[in-house]
């Protein structure tokens, strides 16, 4: 019998938001694959290892992950990935893959998956707190209420965005084109908040358009509201 990979989601920050069964399927297993070349580095690492300490006695897999938008690189990245995680498959040893916030969400997680399932192998997901309902619990705000739409964009690659539907606007992985991403939102008019590093120990929060940094790291989460909403 092959093993099974197991794509964890480990929340935004906070490991007191990671999930039960999150902790549980790490505890009960020894391979730990992580997205990056030195395990220990890596954020998703950090933040498993507050809530389960015994994590640093396991097996520690890494898997390279660079971040380009070279698509050759990143198919040569993610082959070697799966083939060093079906190594251990084939033993009949399930490996637990960490991943921030959802494994559904925008996750490295997903090239690794639909690889190793195309190779015959078994794979499950386990929900994580996603990044913007964190951030919106940490503003004490909701997201979206009544029937307000909710629009998730990955904000680097949508910068011709113009921001005109109803309802709030989450913008992820903004740091590196935060300056144009502010020019859109001034245009946009809404009420805007950001929480940089949500839960975890450099955490900053924004208030305004104004306050954003244009140098913002890339764990930067912007909450944009019609103007007519609380927030």
């Amino acid at each position: 019998m092959n093993g099974i990979l197991y794509g964890i989601g480990v929340g935004p920050g906070d490991p007191e938001l990671m999930t039960l069964k999150a902790v549980r399927i790490i505890k009960e297993n020894d391979i730990i694959a992580v997205p990056g070349a030195a395990v220990k580095d890596t954020v998703a690492y950090k933040i498993a290892v507050q809530a389960v300490p015994e994590l640093a006695e396991k097996t520690l897999l890494p898997i390279y992950m660079p971040m380009t938008h070279d698509k050759k690189i990143m198919e040569e990245n993610h082959e070697k990935g799966a083939c060093s995680i079906e190594s251990y498959l084939k033993q009949g040893l399930n490996v637990v893959f960490l991943t921030l916030g959802d494994p559904t969400i925008y996750s490295t997680f997903s090239y690794l998956q639909k690889k190793v399932e195309a190779h015959g192998f078994q794979t499950a997901l386990v929900s994580g707190i996603t990044s913007f309902c964190a951030t919106a619990a940490r503003m004490n705000m909701p997201l979206v209420e009544w029937n307000e739409q909710l629009h998730v964009l990955p904000a680097v690659h949508k910068l011709d965005s113009s921001l005109d539907q109803d309802g709030t606007y989450v913008l992820m992985k903004s740091g590196k084109k935060m300056n144009q991403v502010k020019s859109i939102l001034e245009e946009s008019k809404r009420d805007v908040v950001m929480v940089e590093n949500c839960g975890m120990e450099n955490e900053r929060i924004f208030y305004s358009i104004p306050e954003i940094p244009d140098n913002a790291g890339y764990y930067s989460l912007i909450i944009a509201k019609e103007q007519d909403s609380q927030i």
